[in-house]
Formats: structure tokens, sequence, C-alpha cells
């Protein structure tokens, strides 16, 4: 799917002569080929780049999006079964208050169904299975008071912390000099008392980053839970992994890249895909989108994706210092999703949900990603953060072997012969390198965090990672693109 190049092609040398030679025959091409114009250029066919050129063209602006990849969608991807059935192996939830996701969705005429949720869950921890209530009276609480009460009681510290920050500025929270020194497992050390409870805690980080507790600044993770939201509720970091009422609520019927695909289908020509950008060129008047597929020429230019992927374009002038130094700092997270197929989800047979909270390696949550009609069973597991990072060591197979052992420890052993698997490692796709999110590091915020949306020239900046509401998320990628697209308009 992706072009295949080298790492020092991506990156260039920083000097225009030499950025150049360094690239690949196609972009040399692409570089001598007749400039095409426009007002506004978007760098990226997903959600926030399509958004932002619908944005633009809707005020009767030129605009062309250029994507690297041969489809639209970024790091939303739906899987054919047949019969017009598809699976998604990307991103595919929507929850309450992403109201940007779902009135594009209702536009586009793209209709959603609720994640199955019926039955008990599964907690699974230290060899013991454990069915509880998927709905009972206080919600989907794992059968282990003295963690949850850990947990909860860490949870709702918090809450009210998030509630002090900004999501415009979380580095100017009162607090932010100390929140953003330590990481997530530094403070959740020292507020918890029980290894469930924090077992919890990690379960939870590892399902909203696919990145360890130790990975990520404790700033980060209470701007997250402020930013999860429309701004008409209080923060809360159960709506993040929640299925009823959070973020994992619902799905999109035709799957979630559906939404990017009906948005380009209305720009059409606009859209120019195998384009992977090489360099960006400011002049004064214009700036120059080198690709594999052409120059192309405008006043503005909106780059979207995470910002790992943004790095590797080679800018000229080179970007400023406290830009350019972000970019070194905002890793993406390690994620590989597997699915199984089955004739039916026989695990609905047994009263189960298909969910699971688990200790065990490598898969730890699960979901039933069956399509609407329950057919075919589709048994979906994550393998996230570390254990990401140590089983795409091994080889397919062997990942298979143990994914499947995981479903049957959890489900029983039908689960060991499906019909189909299918698994998606983003950290080794080329145009994302990780999913599910850009995350930040103590001190990121605090020192580079103003350059996360601030325009360099007539660059712009979008993409969930750069989203202050529902930041991550694919509501927070469109709420991006038309942040940017204004930011452009004011300027065209």
């Amino acid at each position: 799917m992706d072009t295949k190049v080298t790492r020092r092609t991506l990156i260039g040398t920083g000097a225009a002569a030499g950025a150049a030679a360094a690239l690949p025959a196609a972009a040399e091409a692409g570089r001598k080929a007749k400039p095409r114009h426009a007002d506004v250029v978007v760098v990226g066919a997903g959600l926030s780049g399509l958004m932002a050129a619908t944005d633009v063209a809707a005020k009767g602006k030129s605009v062309i999006v250029v994507e690297a990849r041969d489809r639209v969608g970024g790091r939303t991807l739906n899987h054919q079964l047949g019969g017009g059935k598809v699976v998604e192996i990307g991103g595919q939830w929507v929850g309450p208050t992403q109201t940007k996701l779902l009135a594009v969705a209702k536009d586009l005429k793209i209709d959603t169904f609720k994640t199955y949720n019926d039955g008990n869950y599964v907690y699974y921890r230290n060899g013991v299975k454990t069915p509880y209530q998927a709905n009972g009276p206080l919600g989907a609480v794992p059968p282990d008071p003295e963690g949850v009460a850990d947990a909860f009681s860490a949870i709702l510290k918090m809450n009210q912390m998030a509630a002090t920050i900004d999501v415009n500025a979380p580095w100017k929270a009162s607090s932010a000099a100390e929140w953003d020194a330590q990481t997530f497992e530094t403070w959740k050390l020292a507020n918890t008392t029980t290894d469930s409870g924090r077992f919890l805690l990690d379960l939870g980080i590892e399902a909203v980053w696919a990145a360890e507790p130790r990975d990520v600044s404790l700033l980060h993770v209470l701007f997250y839970i402020a930013s999860a939201t429309d701004g008409t509720a209080a923060p809360d970091f159960q709506r993040l992994i929640n299925t009823a009422g959070g973020a994992q609520e619902s799905r999109f019927v035709g799957g979630s890249q559906k939404v990017s695909i009906e948005l380009a289908k209305r720009l059409g020509k606009r859209v120019v895909l195998s384009a992977p950008v090489r360099k960006i060129v400011q002049h004064k008047t214009s700036v120059d989108v080198i690709t594999d597929k052409g120059t192309f020429t405008a006043k503005q230019v909106i780059v979207t994706g995470p910002p790992a992927v943004t790095a590797y374009i080679d800018y000229y002038p080179q970007l400023p210092p406290q830009r350019a130094q972000l970019l070194q700092r905002f890793p993406q997270g390690n994620a590989i999703k597997c699915e199984a197929f089955y004739d039916k989800p026989f695990w609905r047979d047994a009263g189960l949900a298909g969910q699971v909270t688990s200790d065990a390696e490598p898969v730890r949550v699960t979901f039933d990603n069956s399509p609407p009609d329950g057919s075919p069973g589709i048994m979906l597991g994550f393998i996230e953060g570390a254990f990401a990072r140590k089983w795409a060591k091994v080889s397919k197979a062997e990942r298979k072997a143990a994914v499947l052992k995981n479903f049957a420890t959890y489900f029983g052993d039908q689960a060991l012969k499906p019909n189909d698997y299918i698994e998606k490692d983003w950290s080794s796709e080329l145009w994302t390198r990780g999913c599910y999110v850009g995350f930040t590091p103590p001190g990121v915020l605090l020192d580079y965090g103003e350059a996360i949306r601030t325009p360099v020239g007539r660059l712009h900046w979008a993409g969930a990672e750069t989203s202050t509401y529902w930041n991550g998320y694919m509501d927070g990628a469109l709420r991006s693109g038309s942040r940017a697209a204004a930011e452009v308009l004011a300027e065209v």
C-alpha cells in the first residue's frame, strides 16, 4: 500500500540543493513537473485534512488535498467482509459529546449502531476468570472491591485536577510545572495503595494511549481528560474508557472510514492520492508543496497528521526551534489490532458481552466487533503499549496463536478455530508510525505546548493531536480541520 522509501529520503538534508538530490525518482519527477495552483493546499486526506478542505471549498476558495497513501482515511481503515459488510481495522468508535463527528456523519447520511454491550463482561486476574454485569446499577464495575475503590479514588482526584485545566493552554495551569515534571506512573504510585487498583489504572492508560503509564506526562493525561468532551460536560476519565456513555458507545454503519470516503467524494478531483509530500518551501507570497505527483503551489498550507509523521517532511526555511523540538518529543503509541472471525458471536450464547479486562498477555482488552446483524461473529483484541513492542518482534503465526489462546481462555475453546484472522500493526505503517495517538512525555507541554497550533509563516497545523476537544479522536481530528480552515480563510 505504502510507497517504500528510506529514512534518509524522508528526512532530506535540510538544505535546498541537498534535499532535492535526496529525493527518490518519483519525487524528482514530481519536482520537475508543471506546478498546480490553489488558494490552499492541504497535506493529508485523513479526517482533519478532508474537513479542512471541505470548509475551504465551502467558502469558494480553491483547495487541493495531497495524500501519501493510495486511499483516504488516515488512521481509519475498513476491511471488506463481502456482501457489503465491513469491519474496521483502525479507529472506529463514537460516543456522547463527540458532536462534531456525529454532525458530520449525519450530514453524510452515515448511521450509527450501538457497540454490543449486553450480558456480562469478564474480569481475568491472577488466573481467575470472573464474569460481572456489563450494565449494573453503577455501570460495569469489575468484581474487585478493594482495587475498584482504590482506582476510583485516584480517578476522582484526576477528574478534579483536570477540571482546573484550560484545554486551550494546559501548560498555563497553576500546577502545570508540578504535573508535567512527572509521569503518570509516578503519580499513580503515590496515589494508590493496592496492586489491583494500580492494575486497573494501568489498563486504562494502555487502552487510551496504547502506551505505558511510565511513558506519559501526568499533565498530558489530565489535559486529555479535560479534552474528552465538547465543552458541555465535566471532565471524567471514565468517559474515555467506558462503552455505555463513553467513547466506545457506538460504531458507524459501513465502517468509520466511510466518513472520510464520503467527504472525499464531495471534494472529487481536489484530492490527489499516492502523493507523499517530500518538501515544503515557503516563499514571500506563496508556498510550494513538493510531492511524488508534482509540485502544488498555494497561498496557505495546512499540514495534518501525527507530529511524528510530519517531522519527516523537509521544510525550507527550516522550522523554528520550538516547533522542530516539539516534533522530536511527540511519539506515537504502539498498538496491534487483532480480529478473529467466526460463524456467529458464540460468546453471546453464554451471556457474555465480549469485553474483557485481563492481566494476561498479549491481549488484555477485547470487544465484540461483529457487524450490526451479528454475522459474522468478530472478536477484537488489542495488543497495546509494551506488549505491542514485545509481540511485534515475533512471527505473525506466533502472535496469532497467542491471541487465539487468550480468546479461548476468556470465551472457550471454540475461539481457537476462527474462519479467518486479521491484524494491523499501526506502528509499522509508514505514514502513521504508531497508534492510537501522539502523546507527550514529561516537560513537553510545559516547554513546547505553545507550538502545537501556532502557524509558521504560511504553514498551519491540524490533526487529532492539535485539537482542544476530543484530542486524539476522530471528533478532534474534524474539529482541528475546521479550526485550521478558519485560520487560512482569514489569510486568503
